[in-house]
C-alpha cells in the first residue's frame, strides 16, 4: 500500500467516524420518533448523502467532482440494502434496533470504504 493510500485511509477513518456518528444519531432519532428500522435507515441515508459527500469527497478522497455524485448516490443505495439485510438478520439476536445499528456501524464503515474507493472515488479524476 502506498503512502497516498494510507493517507486516504486515515482521512476516511476520521471522516467516517463523524459520518457514522451523524448517521447513527439521525437513525436513532427517527427510531425514537416511531419510525420503523427500514424507514429510519432511509432517513439516515438521505440526510447523510450530502453531509457524507462533502466529508468523504472533499476531505477523505480530496475529490468533490460533481460528476461523481450520481455514483455516490447509487453506492449509498447499495450500502442501504446491505445495512438493512444485516440489521434484519441481527434482529434475531438483538431486538433493539438502535443497539443493532450501533453494532453494525463499524462493519458498514468498512463496506462503505471498500465500495466508495472502488466505485466512486477511483484513482482516475473526472472533470465537470
Amino acid at each position: 500500500m502506498t503512502f497516498q493510500r494510507y493517507a486516504t485511509l486515515i482521512r476516511f477513518l476520521i471522516a467516517g467516524a463523524f459520518n457514522s456518528l451523524f448517521g447513527w444519531l439521525v437513525y436513532s432519532g427517527a427510531i425514537l420518533l416511531g419510525a420503523s428500522p427500514w424507514l429510519a435507515l432511509i432517513v439516515g441515508i438521505v440526510m447523510g448523502i450530502c453531509f457524507n459527500f462533502v466529508t468523504l469527497g472533499g476531505y477523505a478522497f480530496r475529490d468533490m467532482t460533481l460528476a461523481r455524485l450520481p455514483r455516490f448516490v447509487v453506492t449509498y443505495g447499495f450500502i442501504y440494502v446491505v445495512n438493512l439485510i444485516c440489521l434484519t438478520l441481527l434482529e434475531r439476536w438483538i431486538a433493539e434496533p438502535i443497539l443493532g445499528q450501533l453494532i453494525l456501524t463499524p462493519f458498514m464503515a468498512m463496506v462503505s470504504y471498500v465500495v466508495l474507493s472502488r466505485m466512486v472515488f477511483t484513482g482516475r479524476r473526472e472533470r465537470t
